[in-house]
């Protein structure tokens, strides 16, 4: 079979100019290609790096027309971009994800059918329009159940865990947001993702099963290998397989999982892009999650990932950012990312260290004996206090 190939000198635009898209345009780069962004704000993280720079809003019709007069392919970093215009730029430029991947994962109810309808299992759920049907639906799902809007909600935002009856009208809230979806709360033991990458000649790749650790909804620890059984990898990469096809996916996806206490997994979550529980792939694999899908979406062959060496990411967030600063003489095993955002902000991601490790108790043992992270104090003036 021919195959097209955007190649190395041509321009990859990208919607979204954060550390997703500064990573996207980082790995293009180390293979010769150009790179567009469009993004509202000037000097942004993808901005600084970018041969084109393009400030206007992600649905602005004149900025999308410019985008695609001066990209080859068009890609993006996030999920809340504008529906109908992507529809509509796919009229105009080469847009191999599509705007059908966007329509699925930007809304919990769309999302959860399209899962449901690749055989995958989820959380049992109900769509919840008003009050009354919370009421309605509990008493079904059983206490305690997650309210979450269908759209919009990221980092635990857009969430309430309803505990019991008292917490409902507070609950309710969230629906002047718009429809909600209603969960029942699964105990789990894990939490785990998959990414899996295709490109347009149905080529399918997966990057080793990681570990997540939240902390206050927020991802702050990955582990690699995850520390399940094999069985619970091998039913991980099976699941994220049948929802990469049934989407006939194109670029990179990221499949959230939740483990349950005997190895079962439900789908929490998909993100149709490069995702945070696979930055480790930078260091740790002998092709990064970036470098793949710059490969996927320009229709390269695609490398089958390798795990070179066992690894823990840790994210930086705004209020670690000095602790980070004043560690790095410390600790020369550390591959430190700094995203080139202006201001250091209380709970905003501005970068993650991946350490590849022998033993990965040792690291996390290592990062708790930092203080870096436990130490959730505000920065004031620069420092924590």
């Amino acid at each position: 079979m021919s195959r097209q190939m955007i190649m190395p000198g041509q321009t990859i635009g990208i919607i979204g100019g954060g550390q997703l898209g500064r990573m996207m345009a980082l790995a293009a780069k180390e293979a010769g290609f150009k790179i567009a962004v469009l993004e509202p704000g000037e000097n942004s993280p993808c901005g600084q790096v970018a041969d084109i720079e393009i400030n206007a809003a992600y649905d602005d019709p004149e900025a999308l027309e410019q985008l695609a007069a001066v990209s080859d392919v068009i890609t993006y970093e996030f999920e809340n971009i504008d529906y109908e215009g992507l529809k509509k730029l796919q009229q105009k430029a080469f847009v191999p994800q599509g705007a059908e991947l966007i329509r699925v994962t930007q809304n919990r109810v769309a999302e959860k059918e399209a899962i449901t309808n690749a055989g995958v299992p989820v959380a049992p759920y109900a769509v919840i329009t008003e009050a009354g049907e919370i009421y309605d639906t509990i008493d079904k799902l059983g206490y305690p159940a997650v309210l979450k809007t269908a759209r919009g909600g990221y980092d635990g935002k857009g969430q309430f865990v309803i505990k019991e009856a008292a917490h409902i009208e507070e609950a309710a809230q969230l629906l002047q947001h718009g429809v909600c979806v209603l969960e029942k709360w699964i105990p789990f033991e894990k939490e785990i993702s998959v990414i899996v990458s295709r490109n347009l000649q149905g080529e399918t790749t997966y990057f080793p099963v990681g570990e997540n650790i939240h902390k206050e909804n927020i991802l702050h620890e990955t582990i690699v290998p995850a520390r399940v059984t094999d069985e619970v990898k091998e039913e991980a990469v099976k699941a994220a397989e049948k929802i990469a096809e049934a989407l006939s996916l194109i670029g990179t996806l990221a499949v959230e999982m939740f483990v349950g206490k005997d190895g079962e997994i439900y789908i929490n979550e998909l993100a149709p892009r490069p995702h945070n529980s696979g930055h480790y792939t930078i260091e740790a694999c002998d092709v990064s999650q970036f470098g793949q899908h710059i490969r996927a979406i320009c229709n390269w062959p695609l490398k089958t990932p390798e795990l070179l060496k066992a690894a823990l990411m840790v994210n930086i967030l705004g209020e670690h950012v000095p602790g980070v600063l004043e560690g790095i003489a410390e600790h020369p095993e550390w591959s430190v990312h700094l995203y080139g955002k202006a201001e250091a902000k209380v709970k905003r991601k501005m970068g993650h260290i991946t350490i590849l490790v022998n033993d990965v108790n040792d690291a996390l043992k290592e990062v708790e004996a930092s203080g870096i992270w436990s130490n959730n104090g505000k920065l004031i003036g620069g420092q924590k206090k």
